[in-house]
């Protein structure tokens, strides 16, 4: 499918925030640009609406998230590991994926 470049003047403040929002969402501004033309013409309208939480809310989010798994970690009477175990574990499932890397390889 041939490209074709859109160019639009818009207020260098509004394209700085909508850049960093398009970067929150983890998409760049041209993608973003596309999926609403995609939409918008499939559609036949302005169908969607993308938004951020506040910096506050996700922070506050990701605390209560981390909260709930240390309850639910207490609440399980699995014992508490130290680094050195929590090391040693990892270490484990990584050489257990390269032992069965190495199988399939030959």
């Amino acid at each position: 499918m041939a490209q074709a470049t859109i160019s639009i003047r818009v207020d260098q403040n509004l394209k700085k925030n909508f850049d960093s929002l398009c970067e929150a969402f983890g998409l760049s501004t041209s993608s973003a640009f596309n999926i609403f033309m995609k939409t918008v013409v499939r559609e036949r309208k302005i169908p969607f609406e993308i938004r951020a939480d506040s910096t506050e809310i996700s922070r506050q989010k990701a605390l209560n998230a981390f909260d709930a798994m240390r309850q639910s970690i207490a609440n399980s009477n699995i014992p508490e590991m130290s680094l050195d175990e929590i090391n040693a574990e990892i270490k484990a499932v990584r050489d257990e994926r390269k032992r069965k890397r190495d199988i399939n390889e030959h």
